[in-house]
Formats: C-alpha cells, sequence, structure tokens
C-alpha cells in the first residue's frame, strides 16, 4: 500500500492538500512501514494546478492523509479509487502509526475559501 501524507514544512502533516507540492510517500507492507521518502510536486502538478483528466503522480497512491482538502479533490480523488482521509493529527510518524493500527479516523474538513481562477 502506497500512502501519501501533505507535509508542505516537511516536518509535519499539514493542510489545503490542493494546492500542498511536498508530500512524504510512505510504503507500507505486511502493516509494516519499508520506505519513506519526500516527493516534491512541480507547482503545475499540484492538485490545483493539474488537470484531473491527466496523468498524475499519484495516480499509484492507496490513500491520501491531510490536514485538509476541498470536496473537489475528495470527488478527484475518489475517481481514481483513493481514499482521501482528512485527521487533525499532525504527527507524521503518530499517524502513520495509528493508521497501521486501524486507529487514523477520517474527519470532517472545516470549509475553506476557494479562490480558484
Amino acid at each position: 500500500m502506497k500512502v501519501a501524507i501533505t507535509s508542505q514544512n516537511r516536518k509535519t502533516i499539514t493542510s489545503h492538500a490542493g494546492k500542498c507540492r511536498k508530500f512524504w510517500i510512505v510504503e507500507i507492507e505486511n502493516n509494516e512501514v519499508i520506505n519513506k521518502e519526500l516527493l516534491e510536486l512541480a507547482i503545475e502538478q499540484s492538485f490545483h494546478s493539474s488537470s484531473p483528466f491527466e496523468p498524475h503522480p499519484f495516480d499509484t497512491i492507496n490513500i491520501l492523509v491531510t490536514g485538509g482538502m476541498g470536496n473537489g479533490l475528495v470527488q478527484r480523488l475518489s475517481a481514481k479509487g483513493i481514499q482521501g482521509l482528512v485527521t487533525s493529527e499532525t504527527d507524521l510518524d503518530k499517524a502513520i502509526s495509528a493508521l497501521l493500527a486501524g486507529t487514523l479516523k477520517h474527519e470532517a474538513d472545516k470549509p475553506h475559501d476557494q479562490h480558484h481562477v
């Protein structure tokens, strides 16, 4: 299983997944982390700037963990078979442990202003 975690500051789980460009990619096998690496997307590859109809670096991701995302991104992920999971947990390692334990719960995202151009 591959999990992407929004981390614009490279240290904690951050929100606004649509504009985020830095993600921890965590590979899990047999309920254990086998690889964890930071991926930085080009600005045109952010979800906000890229087309949902074109291939995307996250097309092989199973779960996207974030501090917040809009409804449009939830639908975009779902259409590609990716589970979007919004959490208030900001500690990467705690979130990964909770995900492995099956206790990382999806929380309702707070609405945000969307300034789409």
